[in-house]
Parts: structure tokens; sequence; C-alpha cells
């Protein structure tokens, strides 16, 4: 192929190949951008504009022309918080943030749930429905939710508004967190924006780390485990026994973990390396003794914002144990929404609901405080049960339909067949090592990963550089034929 035609390729907008971290062109194109970046490291303006103009870039790269709906919320949400900050009667200030609302969330009903709120509607009053053919941009879930929280936070005068409309467009669409969170929240990431650039020592090598291990998470667990028997299974749960079903569930509650919290350990190490700091996104969610716990671990950066922006605005726990049950009910089944429009995420959504309101009850009964923490046997008890009663609800998150998922369940309770057990791991021999290796990270202590990170950060730099080469080696060794996209980015 000839090299302007290779070059026009990428700069080409290509739905069988979105733009992800993991891909080879990625890190060819991050690499040319370092460099361009690094010289305008004294010019921060001009470095602003170099990055937002990246990251709209690699948001067509990854959604197509759809990249001006990132424009419109950008626009939007910077010129409502602006006029907010100029009202003081508490009327029009109700109703700029409401205007705010129904943007964001007008742009992602329309994007994400018109088909399911059609076929709802239908379904009571006995007509038919089609399908519109809605395209559903990459990420529109969370830059959303982010630019809400701004909007959201200048109401409240948590923060004062920008003055800079290109700040706010650096702080949307900073490419890192832009398609698969975390979600930033705008009085953590603005006040970086325009600090001169510094990058430590501590600050890159824990980049390289997190890097390093997000990339072997993603294109070597979660990407092989899932194209040869996770979604094999999860595609026709009939054709295999309950014992490889079972085997599928843990290997699907593994895969996701792998996926989604390797993208966000390349984004926090990406940011790093430009010099800005994110929170951390998942905390080992699989060691939770509880589901209280499990969602202070798993996804934090959303679970906190449903926190913040939805729980506590639906009254929290001011205003008695009823309702604080109601309430989180009410949270987790929005959230379950937010990842998927069907009945499927409606139900993993209430399920986890119900689950934390019943841990809050019990915790009420028994007289103990939220800084409770069960210990010895007894939590590697209440570990057991949290996980697996987070595998039951990963089964219709994954399930493409309730059907699939009954199904998978029903093939688990009545067609087990436990002697095929070492037939099925001789079958399986690549699948179950790296289940059993990302297991094994997944649970090793914290003062031991943390010892893994101070390591290599103490490396000298060649050190690092190939460890990272090893990595990328690793990763082509291992990799499925074409891009296995993230999870997440169907949210």
């Amino acid at each position: 192929m000839p090299m302007w035609s290779q070059i026009e390729e990428q700069l080409v907008y290509n739905p069988q190949a979105p733009m992800i971290f993991s891909s080879g062109v990625f890190l060819w194109l991050f690499a040319a951008f370092i460099v361009v970046y690094l010289l305008l490291q004294r010019k921060t303006t001009a470095r602003l504009l170099f990055v937002t103009a990246f990251s709209y870039y690699f948001y067509y790269k990854s959604s197509g022309t759809y990249f001006f709906l990132l424009a419109i919320v950008t626009v939007c949400d910077f010129l409502i918080a602006h006029f907010m900050d100029k009202v003081t009667a508490p009327w029009k200030r109700k109703l700029l943030v409401t205007l705010s609302l129904c943007v964001n969330l007008g742009l992602l009903c329309y994007f994400k749930y018109t088909n399911f709120l059609g076929s709802v509607i239908v379904s009571f009053t006995g007509g038919t429905f089609t399908a519109l053919d809605i395209f559903l941009p990459v990420g529109i879930s969370f830059f959303t939710f982010q630019s809400l929280s701004y909007t959201i936070d200048v109401y409240r005068r948590q923060i004062v508004p920008l003055t800079n409309l290109l700040d706010y467009a650096f702080y949307v669409s900073f490419f890192p967190q832009l398609v698969a969170g975390p979600i930033v929240r705008a009085r953590d990431f603005i006040p970086q924006i325009r600090k001169p650039l510094y990058v430590s020592r501590e600050m890159f090598g824990r980049a390289v780390f997190l890097i390093a291990g997000g990339l072997f998470k993603k294109a070597v667990i979660s990407d092989y485990i899932s194209v040869n028997f996770v979604d094999r299974v999860f595609d026709a749960p009939t054709l295999y026994s309950g014992i490889e079903n079972l085997m599928a569930v843990y290997g699907y509650a593994l895969q996701i973990y792998c996926d989604f919290s390797g993208y966000s350990d390349m984004a926090i190490g990406i940011a790093l390396l430009l010099g800005f700091r994110f929170n951390i996104n998942f905390n080992s969610p699989y060691k939770s003794a509880s589901v209280t716990e499990f969602w202070r671990r798993w996804h934090i950066s959303l679970s906190s914002w449903l926190r913040d922006y939805l729980y506590i605005s639906l009254g929290g726990n001011r205003k008695g144990k009823i309702r604080q049950y109601i309430n989180l009910i009410i949270t987790m089944f929005l959230g379950g929404l937010w990842h998927g429009a069907a009945w499927n995420f409606v139900f993993w959504g209430l399920l986890h609901g119900v689950a934390l309101a019943c841990h809050k009850f019990t915790r009420s009964v028994l007289g103990r405080d939220k800084t409770y923490q069960s210990t010895g046997f007894r939590r590697f008890l209440a570990v057991i049960v949290t996980f697996h009663f987070v595998c039951l609800c990963w089964i219709f998150f994954r399930a493409s339909d309730f059907s699939t998922a009954m199904a998978v369940l029903g093939q688990i309770g009545t067609d087990f067949h436990a002697s095929l057990f070492m037939q099925l791991i001789a079958g399986y021999k690549g699948v179950f090592f790296l289940e059993l290796l990302g297991y094994i990270l997944h649970f090793i202590p914290e003062k031991l990963d943390a010892a893994t990170s101070r390591c290599v950060i103490r490396m000298p730099l060649v050190f690092q550089a190939l460890l990272l080469v090893a990595v990328i080696y690793v990763v082509i060794q291992v990799k499925t034929a074409g891009i296995q996209p993230f999870i997440y980015f169907q949210f």
C-alpha cells in the first residue's frame, strides 16, 4: 500500500477499527504526539490547543462525525455556567442548571434510549415498533456526566466557572479519559490545566507501571479469555454444560475487570505522562466483603458521581431509613439504565440496589456503623459470598437478553456435569492459565502491589522502556485477530 494511502487511512474514521489505547496505531501516534507536546512545554495556550485538537481527532477516530456532539455539550455548558455565575436569583440559577440537564440528558436519551423507550411504550399500547437506525456515539455517557458535574458544582457554588472556552474544551475532551472514563471532576482537574508542565520521576515511573499493567490486563488476559472461551459460551449457553457455563461466568467477571480497569490504568498512566493526576478508579473490587464495599472499589468515579449528584439529591440518608433504602434502589436502577438501554441492565442495577439496601438494613439491625470491618475467617466467607453475588449479577449484565441469562442459570442448575472439569481444563489450558494468573494478580496483598510499583518507579529509564517493550511483545504474541474494543465503549 502506498505511504500516502496508509496516512489517509489513519486520518479517516473506520468503524471496524476504532482508535483504542492497546492498538499499535495509537502507540505510534502517541509517540509523535509526545514529541510535539514537549516542544510546546513552555507555551501553555498552544499546548492546550494542540491537546484539544488531538483529543477531537481521537474521538473522531472512535465515533466518526459525532464529535460535534462533544462540541455542543462543551459550548452549551460553558455558556450556561458563565451565565449562572452572573445571576443571583435562585429561580434563574435553577432554570439554567435545568437547561444543562436537558441538553446533556436529552442527547443521552435520544442516542441511547429512543429505541428502548419506544419498545416499552409499544409493549403497553399493543402496537408495533420499528427500531430507528441510531448510532450510539462512543463515550457519550461519560462526557455528558463529566460536563454535568461541572454545571451542577457551579450551581451549588462549589467551584468558580472558567472564563476561557479553550480551558473548558480541554477539560471535557482530554483524550485519556474521554471515551471510557474515569469520570473526572472539574474541581479536581481544572486547577491542573494551566500549571507549568512538570512530570516527576515518581509520576513517570508510576505511569509506566500503570500503562504496562493496564495493557497486559486488557490485551492479554481480557481479550484472550473473551475470544477463546467466554464469548463462545454466552453466545450459545445451551450448547455447553453447567460447569462450562459456570467457568464462563467466572471468566467474564475477570474479563470485565481486566478490560475496564486496564483501560482506566492506561488512562491514568497516560495522563501522568502529560503531567495530570487522576483519582484511582478501581481498587481490587473482588476483595470486597459486602456489596457496599464493592461499590467503593468498583468504577469509583461513577459510583461516587451517582452518590454525589443523584443519591444525595434524592435525599440520601437524611430522610429516614425507609427513604434511604428507596433512594439506594432508585440510584442503582438508574445506574443500571446508564449502562445500557435494555431490561437486563435494569435488572442488574435493581439487584445491586436491593443488595445495598439489605446490607444497610442488616448493618442497622446489628448496630454496626459504616466503619465496621469483619476480620479473619468471617471476612473470608463474606468475600466469597459477595464475589458470587456479583458474578450472579454479571450474568444479566453480559447476556444479550433475559432468555440468554436464564439459559446460563438453567445450565448451571440442571446440567452441571462436574466430571467434565478436568477435560475442560485440558481443552482450554491457555484460557484457564490466564484466568488463574488474573485472579492471583487481583488478590495479591496491597503491600506487594505497592512494592512492585515502587520497584518500577526506581528502575532506570532504560529498564522501564524494556518493561514496556516486553509487555508489547507479549501482547503481539497472544493478541487475537482484529481489534477487540473496550467493553465500556458501548456505554
